[in-house]
């Protein structure tokens, strides 16, 4: 992981994140499932700032992890990766007859940050002014 800047600070903002199809069709194999991967990094093009880092599509759901800088929500960065992938997905026709009404992707996502080690930074927080005085020595490793 790794410190970015930006116009006014810096962030350490990666997620993962999973988001399943609509019903949970298993329907995430061949075709389909070779769109979604060709279309998943569309949304870099579009928001360079956002970097997927990895992701993993089962039958099912697919889980993702990907650095998404403050200045956007991650619902609005999933909601257009689900709107980009969906949008290509049934123009290729590869979902025809197995959903109707213009709906692939379920609605809502799951959400956890990934990050440095919890009980750590709570010893940094709690023990900060000891470390800047120099009283102890306090190492993160980062």
């Amino acid at each position: 992981m790794q410190t970015r800047l930006s116009g006014h600070g810096a962030y350490r903002h990666e997620y993962h994140i999973v988001w399943i199809p609509k019903y949970r069709k298993k329907v995430l194999t061949g075709r389909v499932k070779e769109s979604i991967e060709g279309h998943m990094r569309d949304i870099e093009r579009y928001h360079p700032e956002v970097r997927i880092l990895q992701w993993n599509i089962q039958i099912d759901h697919v889980h993702m992890v990907a650095e998404i800088p403050p200045k956007y929500g991650v619902s609005m960065i999933v909601g257009k990766i689900k709107a980009n992938t969906s949008r290509k997905v049934r123009s290729e026709g590869l979902v025809k007859g197995v959903y109707w009404g213009g709906a692939f992707w379920s609605p809502g996502f799951f959400s956890s940050t990934v990050g440095l080690d919890e009980e750590m930074i709570q010893k940094y927080v709690k023990y900060q002014e000891k470390v800047d005085t120099e009283e102890i020595n306090l190492k993160m490793e980062l």
